[in-house]
């Protein structure tokens, strides 16, 4: 069964869309945000994320006080290196991409521990509580935790990480691992507990400037979250 898309990826694909058609076409400055608001019927949080996507993929730029324009685009990540979708539906092509996901986000955090803005923080920790809610709502905390781990790469302050953590990120959540859990009991209870003292200790570190603590706790994290899908896969082999 393929994953439902996120109100997130939707309106990034709508606005893309319209721009590769012509729509909005170069230099032109995108609708506010309130009016993207109003005509898509979605939150703040979700435009905002929309627009972190296409800046980051070079499609739009900010202007202070001015806008959001749009700009010529980025020329795409070579053809050579490309991830497909399908390839992650075989468990060991997850975890090799899992793998270069600890490479690429350990060295990005330790970066991040050292350049991080306060309000950046603030949108870790809004993060991590909007996972929790999520968890308390028996909703899967997925596009939260992607939002705790883009805001680690914008604050690099270096936009090919941004770049290529919007390339692979999505891939990169193991959702098959934790959507065959039942949030209930137990199982509800350690979820809830293991994401906010991962995710918290992370953000502890950036918070204190720590680069070798950040990148040893988000190497932990990491791979923690690969060893419990190397766990699962075990269990469901024949």
């Amino acid at each position: 069964m393929s994953r439902r898309e996120t109100l997130t990826e939707r309106i990034t694909r709508t606005l893309a869309d319209h721009i590769a058609t012509g729509l909005y076409p170069q230099d032109q400055r995108l609708p506010s945000e309130q009016a993207m608001i109003e005509e898509f019927g979605v939150s703040r949080t979700v435009v905002r994320e929309a627009i972190a996507n296409l800046r980051a993929s070079g499609k739009v730029t900010t202007v202070p006080g001015v806008g959001i324009f749009v700009v010529e685009q980025a020329a795409p990540l070579a053809d050579s290196f490309a991830i497909r979708p399908e390839s992650l539906t075989a468990a060991q092509s997850l975890l090799n991409v899992l793998e270069l996901r600890i490479a690429v986000e350990s060295e990005a955090v330790a970066l991040a521990a050292l350049r991080r803005t306060p309000r950046q923080i603030d949108e870790m920790r809004q993060a991590i509580d909007d996972m929790l809610a999520a968890i308390d709502q028996g909703e899967e905390p997925f596009e939260a935790d992607l939002r705790f781990h883009r805001t680690i790469a914008e604050a690099t302050d270096n936009p090919e990480f941004v770049r290529l953590f919007n390339y692979i990120g999505g891939l990169l959540i193991p959702r098959a691992q934790l959507r065959s859990r039942q949030f209930e009991g137990k199982a509800l209870s350690s979820l809830r507990e293991r994401m906010h003292r991962e995710h918290d200790h992370i953000c502890y570190a950036l918070e204190r400037r720590d680069p070798d603590a950040a990148r040893a706790l988000l190497r932990l994290h990491l791979s923690s979250s690969r060893d419990r899908l190397r766990d699962s896969v075990a269990q469901q082999a024949p």
